[in-house]
């Protein structure tokens, strides 16, 4: 069997393929992610409300939503190779236009795109890095998948805080490197030969499958926990760089961004350490923790209390590893190479709700009542969500 450099050895038993693809995946998660710590800096040249942050957040949600909806299924026609290079043209011209936007609505565009670009990735990246994977590795692919997605999410507001906050233009300088990465990886996939896959007809009408009816409980459940996290992190990743300013004694956009950065690096190292923990265990796991810190960083706004911040953040990062990490590995459990791009688009589909529903929710309630009532609503929401699903889980006898 030749690989994907042409070669007589297989596929199974080269780390390159995987690398590549890992690094594109990183690469492309980053440029969607660089933003965040930069949202305060907009707000204050811009004159912008708390609600127009929220919907310059969600027009990315939005693009990446419809792409799932829509597009969800592109690798199955075309390969995730070329998937994955279309989703590398989008993210450079969305982050090109967000260097020269100079108005919410223009930035918002931008966002838009990118957020095309990261629906077009993460699924095409996921099935890319699942067959790439040697061998010897195949029983770790789910967890490193999670890990390498989170890595790059959690580099994506450091990268944004560290450069904005040295630099004398903080609204361009932080998106050019990662525009030269982009069109780096791009040309990087052409060195990659394609692999041998079922084409399925092209097609835009939407279809969100779910797995086998037996296990459509467990994907509810599996859906709704990661829609909580979702939003639970965009919170985090929208207005944490606003509200962090009433609390915290320092700020600026490489705080912000390191406090991002912590819940998602967090993540990926609980992910890799705990990578042997039954999938049903992380999940409980991860929606007790995720409760937790809601209520943590709900006292945090009723107190004004900075360490209950860390400890939200921390706590945050831990349990979005456990209920992700439970959540990939249940749907990899319960889907087949048929089903899974289908049912891991319905999967992000309702996650990435999760990141516009209660966001805008969050927007406008801060507007109108102030962003403290906000974050508090919103963290008892979410937390008696969790509480649901955490109970919901425990009835079901469903083995995954």
């Amino acid at each position: 069997m030749l690989n994907f450099y042409g070669s007589s050895m297989t596929i199974n038993t080269t780390w390159r393929p995987f690398a590549m693809v890992s690094l594109t995946l990183i690469m492309g998660t980053i440029g969607t992610a660089l933003a965040s710590p930069l949202y305060p800096i907009y707000q204050q040249v811009w004159h912008l409300s708390p609600s127009q942050i929220t919907y310059i957040f969600v027009a990315y949600m939005f693009g990446c939503l419809g792409t799932l909806l829509f597009l969800g299924r592109t690798s199955n026609s075309i390969g995730f190779l070329r998937t994955l290079q279309i989703g590398l043209v989008f993210i450079s011209l969305g982050l090109i236009i967000s260097v020269f936007a100079d108005n919410a609505l223009i930035l918002s565009v931008g966002r838009f795109i990118i957020g095309i670009a990261s629906g077009l990735m993460t699924t095409s990246a996921m099935i890319g890095m699942m067959q790439t994977i040697p061998e010897s590795h195949k029983q770790f692919a789910p967890q490193l998948v999670s890990i390498l997605t989170a890595v790059g999410f959690g580099l994506g507001p450091l990268v944004g805080g560290i450069i904005a906050q040295f630099s004398q233009t903080p609204l361009i300088t932080p998106y050019l490197p990662i525009i030269w990465g982009a069109v780096l990886c791009f040309i990087g996939l052409f060195w990659l030969k394609v692999p041998a896959f079922e084409r399925q007809p092209f097609s835009i009408a939407p279809k969100l499958l779910r797995p086998e009816p037996q296990y459509h409980a467990l994907f509810m459940i599996v859906g709704l926990t990661a829609f909580s996290a979702f939003a639970a992190f965009s919170l985090f990743a929208s207005l944490s760089p606003s509200f962090v300013q009433d609390i915290l004694p320092w700020h600026g956009p490489l705080v912000s961004g390191t406090a991002i950065t912590c819940i998602l690096l967090i993540s990926a190292m609980v992910q890799f350490f705990a990578k042997a923990v039954a999938a049903k265990k992380c999940l409980n796991i991860g929606l007790i923790i995720m409760f937790a810190s809601l209520i943590s960083l709900a006292l945090c706004m009723l107190l004004k209390t900075s360490i209950l911040f860390f400890v939200s953040d921390i706590l945050f990062g831990i349990g979005h590893g456990f209920a992700l990490m439970g959540a990939f590995g249940v749907i990899h459990a319960i889907t087949t190479l048929q089903n899974r791009a289908a049912v891991m688009s319905t999967y992000l589909f309702m996650g990435y709700l999760g990141t516009i529903v209660p966001i805008i929710a969050v927007g406008y309630l801060a507007d109108h009542f102030g962003l403290g009532f906000a974050v508090i609503s919103f963290c008892a929401v979410i937390s008696i969500l969790c509480v649901v699903l955490w109970v919901s889980h425990q009835k079901l006898h469903v083995k995954a």
